[in-house]
């Protein structure tokens, strides 16, 4: 019970609701449906439609010539079936907020992406003497990207620095995991 329970509350501290997509298409099914009403009530009363009136909606796609009838029908019905398939896909597919799983023991811990990005930036700069400013760490839902830019005439072991990384990434026990990519940009001796 504990382990399920566990998994759900870290599925919703990773995971953002689809709460805000269902909501723009119930907002636009009311506005259609509401537009639809206002249509027939004005049509009842006997006064002016805002765009077209319902009767007349009805007398255009009769008076249609048949030869455009399979046409309509088609680029309609391709215009629902993407509108639906966008919908599906926004239902379906997991939105992922920036924030990862940390094993800890038995625990779950959940760490916002920009605390990892900071830990990690923090221990590479501890542990090869470059300045943290130096150091520019991203971290997205698969990979981590690390950038060095030390100073001018400062030697850099690429090998150690990329050792260094991983080896902390691998100490953190990301869930999902990620991988690390390290680049050194060293600054142009000309611009100076």
């Amino acid at each position: 019970m504990t382990d399920t329970v566990l998994r759900t509350v870290v599925r919703r501290e990773t995971h953002s609701p689809r709460t805000t997509a269902m909501l723009v298409v119930v907002v636009l099914l009311i506005l259609a449906l509401a537009y639809a009403a206002v249509e027939i009530i004005l049509d009842l009363s006997g006064a002016q439609p805002l765009l077209v009136a319902p009767g007349e909606a009805l007398n255009a796609v009769v008076a249609a010539p048949t030869a455009l009838m399979p046409v309509a029908f088609v680029v309609g019905g391709v215009i629902l079936a993407v509108l639906g398939l966008i919908v599906l896909v926004l239902a379906l597919k997991p939105g992922r907020l920036s924030r990862h799983e940390m094993s800890w023991g038995e625990r779950a811990v959940v760490v916002d992406n920009g605390v990892v990005a900071s830990a990690l930036a923090q221990h590479l700069s501890n542990e090869s003497g470059i300045a943290r400013e130096d150091i520019v760490v991203g971290v997205a839902h698969r990979a981590v990207d690390v950038t060095v830019r030390p100073p001018v005439g400062i030697p850099v072991d690429e090998a150690q620095l990329r050792r260094i990384v991983e080896e902390e990434v691998t100490l953190y026990k990301l869930s999902p995991a990620v991988r690390t990519h390290l680049r050194v940009h060293r600054p142009d001796t000309k611009e100076s």
